[in-house]
């Protein structure tokens, strides 16, 4: 079997323009879910059961339903209601990445927000008593001492869930975006050459990866450098 490399040269600005897609559509996803998991990550920590419950119930059911379905839900499950389709959210719930991104967002919202949560459950004592001592109201002590602390400490769960969330923008041409995945579709579409296209689509998201890695070693080393072995 030969490689169709001049197959792939020909439809490069095609997967280069998903690339775009992809990585907006991850971008404002993230900045949203993480946005909402910032308050629900607070309000799983809460010893209110009252706070607590309602924030414990959305992220068990985002975290135990599949992304296809909740996708399919918002860009199709929400279309066959009346009040939703003469509402003024329409333009927006009819318009393909508006619901990948929402989709996304309330997804990636809950596995952060527990991600969050576990941080600020593991924040030494020390830190708390040492703000305390200081004076510090309470707002104060999250504002200053345990987010900080907690967002810094999550890094490297956050990276694997950046990079999974990455991968699962690749639902997005389900609903007609032109992603990577959603080039790699057109091609195979057009040519008939699925291992190239896909092979092609495997590159790129290869190579998003590595760099989204990278980035986030970076960060650590930054953020995390006092948490680092000592070295004799």
């Amino acid at each position: 079997m030969n490689f169709d490399y001049n197959l792939i040269l020909a439809n490069l600005p095609l997967y280069f323009g998903g690339v775009l897609v992809t990585l907006s559509t991850l971008l404002v996803s993230l900045a949203i879910g993480l946005a909402l998991a910032i308050p629900l990550g607070l309000l799983r920590v809460s010893r209110s059961p009252w706070l607590n419950a309602p924030a414990w119930l959305y992220t068990y059911v985002i975290r135990g339903t599949p992304m296809l379905v909740q996708l399919f839900l918002i860009y199709y499950g929400l279309a066959q209601f009346e009040a939703v389709r003469a509402s003024v959210l329409w333009p927006y719930l009819s318009n393909a990445t508006f619901c990948a991104c929402l989709a996304f967002a309330i997804n990636t919202s809950a596995y952060t927000a527990e991600i969050l949560a576990g941080s600020l459950k593991a924040t030494a004592h020390g830190e708390i008593e040492a703000a305390t001592a200081s004076g510090m109201s309470r707002l104060a002590l999250y504002r200053r001492i345990l987010l900080p602390s907690a967002l810094r400490r999550s890094l490297p769960q956050y990276s694997n869930e950046v990079i999974m969330m990455l991968h699962t923008t690749s639902l997005a041409s389900i609903v007609t975006l032109i992603d990577i995945t959603g080039a790699a579709r057109t091609v195979n579409a057009r040519f008939y050459l699925p291992f190239e296209a896909f092979i092609t689509a495997g590159v790129f998201y290869l190579t998003l990866t590595f760099i989204l890695v990278r980035l986030f070693k970076l960060a650590e080393r930054r953020w995390l450098a006092y948490l680092a072995p000592r070295k004799h």
